[in-house]
């Protein structure tokens, strides 16, 4: 009992985190209908603030730095704690003035797109800017321990649940108990009301953006000592962190701030049952990672119909749709071009070409799922590893020849899909978001981080033939064929056909009324439920398809070939490419991860190290100034010029006919006289 006792105070301080991410986003979203996905990562800048400032008390900016001590005199722990947290609420104010604010009014998936997009853009410059391994965090709470019920307690895991207590109950005071407070939550609600009132509702998010960022920057420097540091984990602790908010419904501090401190104990209860000789080995690893996603989709059933709906897509207009229509000679062009690139091209370029077709598939499945049907979903290169993986048991294992290795291994992660697609059923929006990265995260860590599941050498795949031909990636010193290369061009365009086809048609049109309003599309005989599901299930397949081109252009899968991080980015990119259109997708495809665009980066400027920052912030940049993305303000911008143009013809005509009809008077009138 007492080791048990002394697990559940360990995972205090993991916990302490959560609770204070989980109220800060409450905070948040009560100020602004935000769900902030970029909570952890300014709390990172913190904490790598404070390790820089207390091991040579240089103080790191985004541009240059600022030299406060050496080595041999580094800052003294209470400056450099206070300047940490002072850098987490800049980033937060920075954060709601630069970014969020500009889109208050855009779709939520704007407000998705461009809060993965400062997530990615903190992290990569945090890995920029700071010497993330050779810094490490130095003790600030006191390390004594004290002896509760037989169990060995560390007091600074006490310290940090009663400071996420503390900042939870602070919260709470101040939305409850002071004016500004309770001005905040109505400013919320009704702009108009606030400001004849005599409150500036730019002003009172402000205030809570810059409370929520010292707070989570705070409890991040206290506990890193205990909890350890690099530049990946507290980004991502605001999946947790988001998985309780919601037990709160969005709206409870108090809830949210305990359950994130149960949760934290929990995972590290498990922690302890792995030593046990009855715990399953498939188990040992990656369960705790899980859990977020159990407790989203309880917390979700259980109170989704209670949960405050600010933000969905059925209150917001999403970006317009263009129903894509085949049309032979361009696409004949465009496939043309593609097949002449790889002809063209070796080595590293034709590698990013076939990356960036293969991307452009995943981002389709985006397209379909959430610029059609209006599913926001986190977790497409989820589908596509699982699909990768199962083609690699399908392919070793079992023998199954191509292409119906990539057809079963696809259906594999169209079941995943549709597993994950049944919270949509209930709920939307930004919420939805929560969900499938919750679940992104799970099949990450308790599947493809998973020895027992996956090997720590990955997984092998064969290479595929057809009647006879070696259709491989690799052959000798050629790094891809032309071969592969092709393969890839014919597979990427039959199943982009497929989907202009099936948006345009019944399905089609099915998805776009159940995107644009749930409740009529019932009324007319559509069934939303199964409507949702086969568009998590479509969208599953397309992205396992793309998971299975990735697995042949790689030979073997590791965890490392399918990271959550790659699937956010696929996102924000799909989305400022145009989220609503095929050309969006290809776009996607062509500035994503190791495609061309990372390629000409790499290769030309040199600059292939600087790919997570720069496309993030571009992301970032395009998704404030505009919302629609790329291709719809190119559709836009066509619009708009065919409406000129039409417009100056039908003057013309006007004119024409105003001549015609006065010269047609001045002749009766001359002949008449």
């Amino acid at each position: 009992m007492s080791e048990f006792l002394q697990f559940v105070f360990l995972g205090l301080s993991v916990g302490a985190v959560y609770s204070v991410f989980a109220t800060s986003l409450v905070g948040v979203y009560a100020a602004t209908g935000i769900i902030n996905f970029a909570q952890g990562s300014i709390a990172l800048w913190a904490v790598y603030t404070v390790a820089a400032l207390r091991t040579d008390g240089t103080l790191v900016l985004p541009i240059g730095d600022v030299s406060l001590g050496s080595v041999a005199s580094p800052t003294a722990m209470l400056p450099a704690v206070l300047l940490g947290v002072a850098t987490a609420a800049a980033w937060a104010l920075i954060a709601h003035l630069v970014v969020f604010r500009p889109l208050r009014r855009a779709p939520a998936l704007a407000n998705v797109a461009a809060s993965v997009g400062l997530m990615l853009f903190l992290q990569a410059l945090v890995s920029l800017r700071f010497n993330t391994e050779s810094l490490a965090a130095l003790p600030i709470l006191p390390e004594g321990t004290i002896t509760v019920a037989g169990a060995v307690v560390n007091v600074s895991d006490l310290l940090m649940a009663g400071t996420a207590i503390a900042v939870g109950a602070l919260l709470w005071a101040y939305f409850g108990l002071t004016t500004r407070g309770v001005a905040t939550r109505a400013a919320s609600e009704d702009e108009l009301a606030a400001r004849l009132s005599g409150y500036a509702p730019d002003r009172l998010a402000a205030t809570v953006w810059t409370i929520s960022g010292a707070a989570s920057g705070l409890i991040v420097v206290l506990g890193a000592y205990t909890i350890g540091l690099d530049p990946v984990s507290y980004a991502y602790y605001v999946v947790p962190a988001m998985a309780v908010a919601l037990v709160g419904r969005l709206a409870s501090f108090a809830v949210a701030s305990v359950s994130g401190l149960v949760l934290g104990s929990f995972q590290a209860v498990l922690l302890w049952a792995n030593t046990l000789d009855w715990w399953p080995a498939w188990a040992q690893a990656g369960l705790g990672d899980a859990m977020p996603f159990v407790v989203v989709v309880v917390a979700l059933f259980l109170l989704g119909g209670k949960i405050p709906s600010r933000g969905s897509l059925g209150e917001l207009k999403m970006p317009a749709v263009t129903v894509p229509r085949i049309r032979p000679i361009p696409t004949i062009a465009v496939v043309a071009a593609a097949a002449l690139a790889i002809l063209l091209t070796a080595d590293s370029w034709r590698f990013g070409i076939v990356t960036s077709m293969i991307l452009s598939l995943i981002a389709l499945s985006l397209v379909l799922l959430t610029g059609y049907l209006g599913q926001i979903s986190l977790a497409s290169i989820a589908f596509a590893g699982t699909a990768g993986f199962a083609l690699s048991k399908l392919t070793v294992n079992w023998g199954v020849p191509f292409p119906f290795s990539i057809v079963l291994s696809a259906l594999v992660a169209t079941a995943l899909g549709v597993v994950v697609g049944v919270p949509a059923l209930r709920i939307r929006g930004a919420q939805l978001a929560v969900v499938t990265l919750a679940a992104a995260f799970a099949i990450q860590n308790f599947v493809f981080n998973n020895p027992a599941l996956t090997p720590y050498e990955g997984h092998q795949i064969s290479e595929p033939t057809l009647l006879g031909m070696n259709l491989s990636v690799r052959r000798g010193t050629e790094l891809t064929t032309v071969a592969f290369s092709m393969t890839v061009l014919v597979v990427v365009t039959v199943m982009t056909l497929l989907v202009m086809r099936l948006m345009a048609g019944a399905t089609g049109r099915a998805f776009l009324a159940v995107r644009s309003n749930e409740r009529a599309a019932a009324s007319v005989g559509i069934n939303v439920a199964a409507t949702k599901l086969l568009g998590f299930a479509l969208s599953a397949f397309l992205a396992g398809v793309g998971g299975c081109l990735i697995g042949y252009s790689r030979g073997q899968l590791s965890a490392a070939s399918f990271t959550v991080v790659v699937g956010l980015t696929m996102l924000a990119i799909a989305y400022c490419g145009g989220i609503t259109s095929v050309s969006g997708a290809l776009i996607a495809g062509f500035i994503g991860p190791l495609g061309v665009f990372y390629v000409f980066l790499n290769q030309t400027l040199d600059l292939g190290q600087y790919y997570q920052v720069i496309a993030a912030g571009g992301l970032l940049l395009m998704a404030i100034t505009n919302p629609i993305g790329a291709a719809g303000a190119n559709a836009e911008l066509a619009n708009k010029l065919k409406t000129r143009v039409r417009t100056a013809r039908l003057a013309r005509v006007a004119e024409n006919g105003t001549t015609s009809l006065e010269m047609s008077s001045v002749k009766v009138g001359t002949h008449v006289g």
